[in-house]
């Protein structure tokens, strides 16, 4: 992923989570379990994160698919001390959303969604090939 690419996931990470109270981090990941993009956390802990968070997303997805529950649209773990919100962007790649206890749990599910929304949208976008040039 080029610098250009990492800096707008960042930015559109940054204006998406920043407004959800006791953010503390999150991760982009392909579906494959790769880290893409982190935001706010040290690079070693959003991979350990990505790798964990894929196989959450893929048994939920295997789950949905057998009991014909179509598209997986966000989970949501609930721990002591932290929450963390699973979203899926476009056709491959999931966000992994990390807030403290301190975040309301509507604003953390809405501005997850709404950032997987963008993300999704920018990462399916096609890259623009150059026109011919004309003789």
């Amino acid at each position: 992923m080029t610098t250009t690419q990492n800096d707008a996931i960042y930015s559109i990470l940054d204006n998406n989570l920043s407004r959800i109270a006791g953010i503390q981090g999150a991760v982009l990941l392909a579906n494959d379990g790769i880290k893409l993009s982190a935001y706010m956390l040290e690079r070693d802990q959003a991979e350990r994160v990505a790798a964990a968070a894929s196989g959450i997303a893929s048994t939920m997805k295997a789950i949905s698919r057998e009991i014909d529950g179509g598209g997986v649209i966000r989970q949501l773990v609930e721990m002591d001390d932290r929450y963390l919100c699973i979203v899926g962007c476009g056709s491959g790649s999931t966000l992994i959303v990390v807030a403290s206890r301190k975040a309301r749990l509507g604003e953390l599910g809405g501005e997850t969604v709404r950032a997987a929304q963008a993300l999704g949208e920018w990462l399916d976008t096609p890259e623009r090939s150059q026109a011919p040039a004309s003789s």
